[in-house]
């Protein structure tokens, strides 16, 4: 159903999802408008004579994406506007536009961007700069009053970002807390279900597994990203002890992703193997309930509570799983779960814990 009878169908649907972004994405919108006409005002009153289009360019670019990046990465963008302004002022006050002179302000920006990294990644915000000096005609661009009036937007925007709706470091890693540990159980109990039920079904199943992973990757360098932002965060230092667990836990996670990956590597491995397929129908009496147990030590870690009861559990299950089949199979399926315990409850290894 589409158009209008879906609009009919669904009447809140849309504006739901208008609420959500508006909620979601507003605060970081706002945040770069009301900075853009501080700095767009501020270059103004330092007796701008032209609209001061590159003092409000500033706060456009820096503050782009995802408002948890930390104001390190803002700062190297803005770094990127300014050496931008610069090589383009330069190269055009001695050569006039032509392709060749287009092309050394491209290069030159690549060139300075891979030294003014923003995020990890190539700084492009140089060459997008330049381009932005070089597109424009006219003579006043090149001036060197676009160079302070850039400055003046820098400043501007350094001044307020922290102060202007600065993102919640706590409530962020609540939640990516949760979706990493939804993941990892989700990823543990769905790979001990597909436990022979085919090639197909294991394959899939390690699909999804690693789309998880990816996932709770990426949430692990969403909270290393939060925890730097409070360096640059005034309004949100006392929150500090606790972003630093939050983000402990979410590391957790990271780690644990490997070992639940592992699992369903080695349940795809042995699927397609016929040889295995009684190995595997025994194994598919015991490994989802210890699956299930693993995964609930998991939730249980990364929502802050005690996991010693879940892990004790799991621990015991696994024992008794040993005890009655120690074939190469089982021993191989149950040690991404005993990599998992050992991480959410460090002690000394057992070489012969799975003998």
């Amino acid at each position: 159903m589409t158009g209008p009878a879906a609009a009919t169908a669904h009447p809140g649907g849309r504006a739901g999802r208008a609420r959500e972004l508006l909620r979601t994405e507003g605060p970081a919108a706002a945040r770069i408008v009301v900075t853009v006409a501080v700095a767009w005002q501020a270059a103004l009153w330092l007796g701008a004579d032209q609209p001061p289009v590159f003092a409000a360019m500033v706060p456009l670019v820096a503050l782009r994406g995802d408002p948890m990046t930390a104001l390190g990465t803002s700062l190297q963008r803005i770094l990127g506007v300014v050496a931008g302004v610069l090589i383009a002022i330069a190269v055009l006050n001695l050569w006039q536009p032509s392709p060749l002179t287009l092309a050394l302000v491209v290069a030159l920006g690549l060139g300075v961007g891979m030294v003014l990294r923003a995020g990890g990644t190539s700084n492009i915000q140089v060459a997008l700069s330049s381009l932005l000096v070089f597109a424009n005609t006219s003579p006043d661009a090149y001036a060197l009053d676009r160079i302070w009036e850039t400055a003046a937007g820098a400043a501007v925007t350094i001044l307020l970002a922290p102060l202007l709706w600065p993102p919640d470091p706590q409530r962020v890693l609540a939640a990516v807390a949760g979706d990493c540990a939804a993941r990892l159980s989700r990823s543990l109990t769905g790979t001990a279900a597909v436990l022979g039920g085919g090639p197909a079904a294991a394959r899939d199943n390690l699909a999804r597994v690693h789309a998880h992973v990816e996932a709770v990757h990426a949430g692990a360098a969403r909270a290393r990203e939060a925890e730097r932002a409070l360096r640059f965060n005034p309004l949100r230092r006392r929150q500090r002890g606790t972003v630093h667990l939050r983000a402990e836990r979410i590391a957790t996670a990271d780690g644990l992703a490997v070992h639940v990956a592992t699992l369903a590597g080695e349940v795809d491995a042995f699927t397609c193997r016929d040889e295995l397929a009684p190995e595997l129908a025994r194994a598919r009496l015991r490994v989802p309930e210890l699956a299930s147990l693993t995964a609930r030590a998991v939730e249980d870690a990364l929502a802050g509570d005690d996991p010693a009861a879940a892990v004790a559990a799991a621990r015991d299950g696994l024992a008794a799983y040993a005890r009655t089949d120690p074939r190469p199979v089982a021993v191989a399926l149950r040690r991404p779960l005993h990599r998992v315990l050992d991480a959410l409850e460090p002690r000394p290894q057992d070489p012969k814990a799975d003998l």
